[in-house]
């Protein structure tokens, strides 16, 4: 999650700034520093949004909040050399919030992609749409903090240490929570089955 610095030969010095010196330059009044944190973070927080609630208009609008608030919110960033964390729990929780919603309950999340069809056989196919399907509408019954550690660990390939810093959960209570995420998939698939 932590992007830091980037050094890219041509790059404007100003863009080769750390997170740490960018938020100081944003709290002492550079609000266009602001952009150089958006454009490091905008593309991982919106592939977390879409994997969340499945649509890329919502996903677009949350990022664009969490930015929004981050900026206002910026001086209460403990550890402005982990902003990046920071923006990214803004966001989760407004993905939790969004997926609590009682409009958005009964809704499929459809995070996975979609597995290749083999165009040979078309009852596999068939077989392959009703096996994804599946897990997208078990992926739709877990709660909202269930379904956010799994497809943190499990699509998104952060390690437990990255996500429990943006869960701001301990490491051992995002394994139990991973855990009970896999139990409850598994149980919810074998109950669509």
């Amino acid at each position: 999650m932590s992007r830091g610095t980037v050094y890219v030969a041509g790059m404007s010095p100003s863009a080769q700034r750390t997170d740490a010196q960018v938020v100081r330059d944003v709290l002492a009044g550079d609000r266009d520093a602001y952009r150089l944190l958006v454009r490091r973070y905008a593309d991982v927080l919106h592939g977390h949004a879409v994997r969340m609630v499945h649509s890329q208009d919502v996903a677009a609008d949350m990022v664009q909040q969490a930015f929004v608030q981050g900026f206002k919110k910026l001086a209460s960033c403990r550890n402005p050399d982990q902003v990046g964390a920071w923006l990214f729990r803004i966001l989760a929780n407004r993905c939790r919030d969004h997926l609590r919603s009682p409009r958005r309950r009964d809704l499929p999340l459809q995070v996975l992609p979609d597995l290749p069809a083999r165009r040979s056989d078309p009852s596999e196919e068939a077989s392959h749409a009703e096996v994804r399907d599946r897990v997208h509408a078990a992926l739709g019954r877990l709660t909202p903090e269930q379904r956010e550690a799994f497809v943190m660990r499990h699509l998104e390939g952060l390690s437990y240490e990255e996500i429990a810093a943006v869960m701001n959960l301990s490491v051992a209570a995002l394994k139990m929570r991973v855990h009970r995420a896999r139990e409850a998939l598994r149980g919810l698939l074998e109950e669509l089955a």
